[in-house]
Parts: structure tokens; sequence; C-alpha cells
């Protein structure tokens, strides 16, 4: 996919995202993924978003320009891949949740050992960048990029008709916002859970 398709609001690029195929190449081979289920974030106005509080060290990438990758890391355990969108200094991304197997399936197999079935390969994000083989260092590589070692593919767009939309899941705040879409019908969807703060209950 080209920059400019990229380097639009995050909840266009969301929707037009499924159904594209990422591909990541390492010296073990290459795994490739349609996407199925993704989340739109935007920037300063979005509370879920990592760039609600303004530019980090952490956050930079997501200011553009669009269609480089956006890794980080949560819960001390996994990693997130998110596409980049907007144009640059403005920050907005789109989070990749899940995906079907394409291309690389016993490699992908061999990164996530403990899968029992292939369609939840990639199903949810960590399940993704782990099948992919996607870590921090290639935090801010460029998906347009034909010699890139993760590249974004054009696919068969998905019918408007397919498409299904929903809040985002786990996030502490914009709870309700509906700006997770996804290929209806698909196994390789994640389960939802409603985010939210959890309330510690008072010690006697």
């Amino acid at each position: 996919m080209t920059r400019e398709e990229l380097a639009r609001d995050p909840l266009w690029v969301a929707r037009r995202l499924l159904g594209c195929e990422l591909r990541s190449s390492s010296p073990e081979g290459e795994v490739g993924v349609r996407l199925v289920e993704v989340e739109a974030y935007r920037g300063t106005d979005d509370p879920a978003s990592h760039c609600y509080r303004g530019r980090t060290e952490r956050n930079s990438v997501m200011f553009g320009p669009a269609g480089h990758l956006y890794v980080y890391f949560v819960y001390g355990m996994h990693f997130c891949i998110n596409v980049v969108s907007l144009t640059d200094g403005v920050p907005g991304a789109v989070l990749l949740r899940a995906g079907e197997i394409t291309t690389g399936r016993d490699l992908a197999r061999s990164r996530r050992p403990a899968v029992r079935k292939d369609v939840q390969l990639a199903s949810g994000p960590a399940r993704l960048a782990g099948a992919l083989g996607i870590t921090r260092e290639h935090n801010g590589i460029d998906l347009t990029d034909p010699d890139s070692p993760v590249r974004l593919y054009d696919g068969a767009q998905v019918a408007e008709d397919d498409i299904r939309t929903g809040p985002r899941v786990g996030v502490a705040a914009a709870m309700d916002m509906p700006w997770r879409s996804w290929v209806d019908g698909s196994e390789a969807v994640s389960a939802y859970r409603r985010g939210g703060r959890r309330r510690i209950r008072a010690r006697a």
C-alpha cells in the first residue's frame, strides 16, 4: 500500500485495512496474515490513545509520517503493532488485533507453540505480533517500502455488509467508542473484553 492511502483518518484507514495482507520476513522465513480485526486510535482528542497527553519518546512514531509501524510493549510481556495514519505531525494509528495466516503457517506455529488451533495463531494483538515475529526492533520501519522486513499489501476489499463495528477492547478510557472493526464470520477475531479501571477493594 502507498503512504498516501494511509495518510487519512484512522477510522477510515481501519476499515480499509480489513482484508489487506501484512507480511514479515526474517532469516527464518516469511509469515503473512490477512487482517480481520483492527482498532482506530486518534491523538490528543482520544483519551484511549498513547498520544492523548502529547508527544513522548515512546509514542513519537505515531506522529508520522503515515505508513510506518508503531510497536509497543504491554503488560511487561507482549508486543502490539500499529499502522500509523494521518499526516506528518498529527498523531493517529490503527492497532492490528487479529489476522488469518496466509503463508508461513509452520513458522508461525513454531513461534506460538502453545496455541492449539491454527485459526488462533494470530487471534489477538499479542498473538499476531508473535506469529509475525515482530518485536521492538521493528518500531518505526516503513511498511510501504518494498525492501522493508515488514510490508503491507493491498487485498480484496471486504464488503461493507461483512464489516462489524463495536467498542475497543480493554481500554481504560473512552470504552464505548465503536472504533473496533472486524470481518464478520472470521474465526480469528478475538474475544471482546470491556475496559475500564478496576476498583481496588479497601483492606480492613
